[in-house]
């Protein structure tokens, strides 16, 4: 169960509006701008990082927001949500659902129950952004209202792969009991629409939407590939 009488709709499509300082669209209303843009369009959620985007998007839109900072911690791998006074900001800012680290590094499964009670004291619901099928349970066990595949691929010893982790989507969807999120390495709408077939209550998209300098990176590799190619014939 969510708390707050916050849900999200089914099979429906979740845009990341996210911008780090050393991005260009860092700042601003850009967010909030890309926020109106998805829901336009039919997204059911928004996801994004930072109080001042939260707020922004707070008042632009009136769809669910899955919050999160990220925050470098000296010495730590763990930089999303990584403690009580992040959850807090979220959810003052007008997240309803708090996206955190749910993997198991550095104690972390031991140390966030902490982080989810404290969500659940203040209204909200959590997402837990977790690796792998055990982080996934143990996170269910834990107190997370929403599971997602977020950190695949970026922990060690999960798979490290181009495509989307579908199979961990499968493995999620037979085992637990709360909602799965697909999220991760999804550029096209076909991977899209794969994360549900593979069972995906929810699929995120970020990247291929948001984050114009990496959409026009893969454009621009893709155009030196061929004309290297061409200068070789």
């Amino acid at each position: 169960m969510t708390q707050a009488n916050v849900t999200i709709q089914p099979k429906g499509l979740i845009v990341s509006c996210q911008a780090l300082e050393h991005e260009p669209l860092h700042g601003g209303d850009t967010m909030a701008k890309m926020a109106v843009a998805a829901k336009s369009v039919g997204a059911v959620a928004i996801r994004t990082n930072g109080v001042n985007d939260i707020r922004r998007i707070r008042e632009a839109v009136d769809l669910p927001i899955i919050g999160l900072i990220k925050r470098d911690m000296p010495g730590s791998a763990v930089f999303i949500t990584p403690t009580v006074d992040e959850v807090t900001a979220i959810v003052e800012a007008g997240a309803g659902i708090v996206a955190m680290d749910v993997t198991d590094r550095e104690g972390r499964l031991d140390t966030v129950r902490e982080l989810i009670d404290c969500a659940h004291r203040l209204g909200a619901a959590v997402m837990a952004d977790v690796s792998t099928f055990e982080e996934g349970v143990a996170a269910e066990k834990l107190g997370a209202d929403y599971v997602g595949t977020t950190l695949s691929g970026y922990t060690p010893y999960s798979p490290q792969q181009e495509e989307p982790d579908f199979e961990l989507v499968r493995k999620l969807k037979a085992a637990l009991q709360v909602p799965v999120v697909a999220e991760g390495r999804i550029w096209t709408p076909q991977q899209a629409a794969e994360a549900l077939e593979a069972g995906a209550d929810v699929v995120v998209v970020g990247s291929a939407i948001t984050r114009p300098q990496l959409i026009a990176e893969r454009f621009a590799k893709a155009v030196a590939a061929a004309a290297g190619k061409e200068e070789k014939q």
